[in-house]
This record gives C-alpha cells, sequence and structure tokens, in this order.
C-alpha cells in the first residue's frame, strides 16, 4: 500500500513539504518577535522617567538621533538667532505653534531649539541674548510624513511646517543639526513641548501588519500539511480503484 510513496513525483512532493513547513514557521516566529519588540519598545517609550533623574550628556555624544538616544537629555551651548514659529501645533486639545529658535553652537552649527508652545494669536518672547546653555529632550528631524506636521509651502515669512534640517538649509545660513531639542524649562509666556516617541516605537498599523503576517505564515503551513494529506488521500483512493479494477 502506498506504492507511489516511492515515485519521483512523490518524492519531490515530501521534499518540498519538509522545507516548506520549518520555512513558514521560522517566518511566523520571526514576525512574531518583531512584533513583540515593537511592544516592548512602545511600552519603554510609554514609560516616561522623572526629569530629575534623567542624565544629561552633551549634544555630540547623543547624535545621531536613534531609538536608543531619542528623547535623551541634550545639553549644548551658543547663542541664539533667528527665531521661528512653527503653527499649527496641537498641546493639550488646544491649536498653536512652537517657538523654534536657532542656537548657534561652539562648533558654528546650528541647533533648532523648541523653547515651547504658544497659543493661537499670542506673541513670542524674544530669546536671551549673550552665551546660553540649554538643556532639552533630543528629537529627530521631522518628515512631511510625521503626525502633526504639514508641508512648508505658502506659509508666511517667519514660519516653518517642519523642524527639519532640509527645511532649514533654505532660510538659515549657516549648518545645521539634523536634530532639534525641545527644552524641558521654558521662559515665561510658553508651554514645555512633550518629547514624542522615536520613530519605529508606536503601536501602529505597520507594527500590527506583524502580527498579520505571523498568522499568516502559520496558516501557511497548515495549508501545507492539509494538502500533502489531501494528495495523498487521492492518490491512496486512486490506486485502489485502479487494484479492484474500476
Amino acid at each position: 500500500m502506498y506504492r507511489f510513496l516511492k515515485t519521483p513525483r512523490w518524492w519531490g512532493i515530501n521534499v518540498f513539504v519538509l522545507l516548506a513547513i520549518p520555512f513558514c514557521l521560522f517566518m511566523g516566529t520571526w514576525q512574531m518577535g518583531k512584533f513583540e519588540d515593537r511592544v516592548d519598545s512602545h511600552q519603554e517609550a510609554e514609560r516616561a522617567p522623572d526629569p530629575g533623574t534623567l542624565r544629561t550628556e552633551p549634544l555630540e555624544r547623543l547624535l545621531p538621533v536613534d531609538k536608543e538616544t531619542s528623547g535623551r537629555h541634550a545639553e549644548a551651548s551658543g547663542t541664539y538667532g533667528r527665531q521661528f514659529l512653527v503653527p499649527d501645533r496641537e498641546l493639550d486639545g488646544r491649536t498653536g505653534s512652537y517657538v523654534l529658535t536657532m542656537l548657534k553652537t561652539d562648533s558654528g552649527t546650528l541647533l533648532p531649539v523648541v523653547r515651547g508652545w504658544l497659543p493661537a494669536g499670542a506673541k513670542a518672547p524674544a530669546p536671551p541674548s549673550g552665551e546660553v546653555t540649554v538643556v532639552g529632550a533630543l528629537q529627530a528631524s521631522e518628515n512631511a510624513g510625521s503626525k502633526g506636521v504639514h508641508a512648508a509651502g505658502g506659509l508666511p515669512e517667519g514660519q516653518l511646517g517642519m523642524i527639519s534640517a532640509s527645511s532649514l538649509i533654505n532660510v538659515v545660513p549657516d549648518k545645521v543639526y539634523d536634530a532639534w531639542v525641545t527644552l524641558t524649562d521654558s521662559p515665561a509666556g510658553l508651554t514645555p513641548v512633550p518629547a514624542t516617541a522615536a520613530a519605529g516605537t508606536s503601536l501602529d498599523l505597520k507594527a500590527f501588519q506583524n502580527l498579520g503576517y505571523t498568522a499568516e505564515w502559520f496558516v501557511f503551513a497548515g495549508f501545507v500539511v492539509f494538502m500533502w494529506f489531501r494528495l495523498l488521500r487521492r492518490e491512496a483512493e486512486a490506486e485502489r480503484d485502479a487494484a479492484l479494477g474500476l
């Protein structure tokens, strides 16, 4: 019985099944691991530590910004220069603007500093003069696909749609860091802007796609087993009918 299993055709089918099932299980497990890593990153980002316990490090040590350094407290010294408003930014359910001031650091490179959030219609306070040292949460440059970020086109003079080196390079004369900081302590009239979670740590649609892919790969593994048994049964029935002369 089942002599057909020794034919070259079934040798090929069996080899395919023996390779396909472990591959599907491996891919499903890998996708599950990707989803679990995303959950862990999200939970870690949600656990906001006490600002008083955060260690402040020099800006240069934390660059370039990645998942590990995003939100860390950076320190930089220099003098404030040109100031911009970044409109249409929400804070606590209200719409206003970020007050973005360029800090010319001791290295000569400009660091975008969000000194705080300003209600719509209010006047932004002027930055302090002379040498200053700023301490704030480090953030990666924004892009047009980020939540709450608008394109820069059509904005009045002195306003920016997003905070990034690419949007500032055309309006300031010096080199700009591909990062920015939001002050932990804003001056009077401004509200501190909380740091946002690093890219790739939120539980967005892409994160749940990994979970969906996990289910798909396990379904594929089950489908391979199902088809193998179905082919086996059909071949066995055909062999039995042939033996009975049907």
